[in-house]
């Protein structure tokens, strides 16, 4: 669906959790199709956003498009401290997920606006996403949304000599 979607976005409930337990296995497999050496094949893969519906720091927003969940973000907010960095109330999307038939909607802008509103509304000063290099359209889409390079994490392979 390339056009404008009609969908609403509203908190997840428990009585979703079917459709989006489907919708964590799909963007588990995106993720194993474009990188298998990275990610394992989604059928390996034991994660349930239930866990996200029963913690009060963890926020669930679903995209329901004819009465189907058509996309979900996940995320939490808390005190981010490390032993060198002032403390700080931060909120991080953790998934983000539009089915392929109903991307290039605006669902997915709608989803991360609706959880930086939440956050805001908690009091966190940054919003905080990680996201796979090899993702570049996830890359791309973040960076429109805002988001700018917070730590560069680099990784060296030591399976050859180099």
């Amino acid at each position: 669906m390339s056009e404008q979607s009609n969908f609403i976005i509203r908190s997840a409930r428990f009585d979703d959790l079917e459709e989006l337990n489907e919708m964590m296995y799909d963007l588990h497999d995106e993720h194993h199709q474009i990188a298998p050496e990275l990610f394992k094949p989604a059928e390996h893969i034991e994660k349930s956003i239930a866990h996200y519906l029963e913690h009060p720091e963890c926020l669930v927003y679903v995209a329901m498009c004819d009465d189907h969940v058509v996309g979900f973000v996940s995320g939490y907010f808390g005190q981010y401290q490390s032993p060198v960095s002032q403390p700080v109330l931060m909120g991080s999307a953790d998934e983000l997920y539009v089915d392929v038939q109903h991307r290039k909607g605006g669902i997915a802008q709608a989803l991360m606006k609706r959880i930086e509103c939440e956050f805001r509304d908690y009091g966190a000063k940054f919003m905080f996403v990680e996201v796979w290099d090899k993702n570049q359209a996830a890359v791309s889409f973040y960076r429109q949304f805002g988001f700018e390079n917070h730590i560069h994490c680099l990784v060296k392979p030591l399976t050859e000599k180099n």
